[in-house]
């Protein structure tokens, strides 16, 4: 589950590709997936989770952080960045996002930066150097805002861990996901404007894009991963959902014809490898002490 998970946050530049033809704009698409999502879990909430339906207003700012500080900024900087630039290099800017948790729980989790988060800091941020191309040999080069706002999108998927995980202190995973979508869906859909392109998102199969983000990237995703994540260590779903830039990678070459060169595969790679470094330190730290045990 896990791994489908993963596979279905793989397929959202098909949907965003698909959207963005039809001429809308990265933060409108972003209206639409927080949208549809949004409307989606309020009616499987109604129907499963009613006990899970409230909260305190007081708690109200932390899904503005989930909901604004990271689902807005992050969508839109992803979204924007798969138009700017392709699929694969886009995704490997994104999963820059373990380098920006490690420091942000480093200063406000009082969590520990061990030698091996440092290593994977440092790869990271060499692997996206060569995977934006910005060395001049092989592949293609993009331009220092699209780069910019491919990192930001890291730092918008970071922020979601260091809020969420606050959240999730008081509330169901549900209730987190929920008003989430929430929150990012009544900041959102007002100020885009969307409503008044109505008329073109429900003409041709642009509807269908648009049912498609809200539902398989989205709710299907964030539900198939947290059933997983029940049965399982976090270490090991994290590690399994490194499928995602995999997924992505095949999604731009077979279907849009996207091409890497050498130094940006490399790159790609250093970033997935330090992923699963910063999600199989502490695991593999236990499970030696237990041995000498």
């Amino acid at each position: 589950m896990i791994a489908f998970a993963a596979a279905m946050w793989g397929l959202i530049g098909f949907f965003v590709k698909g959207l963005n033809n039809a001429g809308f704009s990265a933060m409108e698409i972003v209206a639409i997936r927080v949208s549809t999502a949004a409307i989606i879990l309020i009616l499987v909430g109604i129907a499963f989770y009613r006990s899970h339906l409230k909260i305190r207003l007081k708690d109200l700012y932390l899904f503005v952080g989930t909901g604004i500080l990271s689902i807005v900024f992050f969508n839109w900087s992803y979204f924007t960045a798969i138009n700017l630039m392709n699929i694969p290099i886009a995704v490997a800017l994104l999963y820059t996002s373990p380098a920006f948790v490690a420091v942000l729980s480093f200063l406000f989790l009082k969590e520990t930066i061990n030698r091996r988060k440092l290593l994977a800091i440092v790869m990271t941020v060499i692997g996206c150097t060569l995977a934006a191309g910005i060395t001049g040999h092989g592949g293609t080069s993009f331009s220092v805002s699209s780069i910019l706002i491919g990192l930001g999108a890291g730092f918008g998927y970071a922020l979601y861990s260091i809020f969420g995980k606050i959240a999730l202190r008081r509330y169901h995973p549900f209730t987190v996901t929920l008003y989430t979508f929430l929150v990012a869906s009544a900041a959102l859909v007002p100020t885009t404007g969307i409503v008044s392109k109505a008329v073109v998102l429900f003409s041709g199969d642009v509807w269908l894009y648009a049912i498609g983000l809200g539902i398989f990237p989205t709710v299907v995703a964030y539900f198939a991963y947290s059933w997983g994540l029940e049965r399982t260590e976090s270490s090991t779903a994290a590690v399994v959902a490194t499928l995602e830039p995999v997924i992505a990678t095949m999604l731009g070459i077979l279907v849009y014809g996207d091409r890497l060169g050498g130094l940006q595969i490399l790159g790609s790679a250093l970033i997935i490898i330090s992923v699963i470094s910063i999600n199989i330190s502490i695991p593999m730290r236990k499970q030696k002490k237990n041995f000498t045990v």
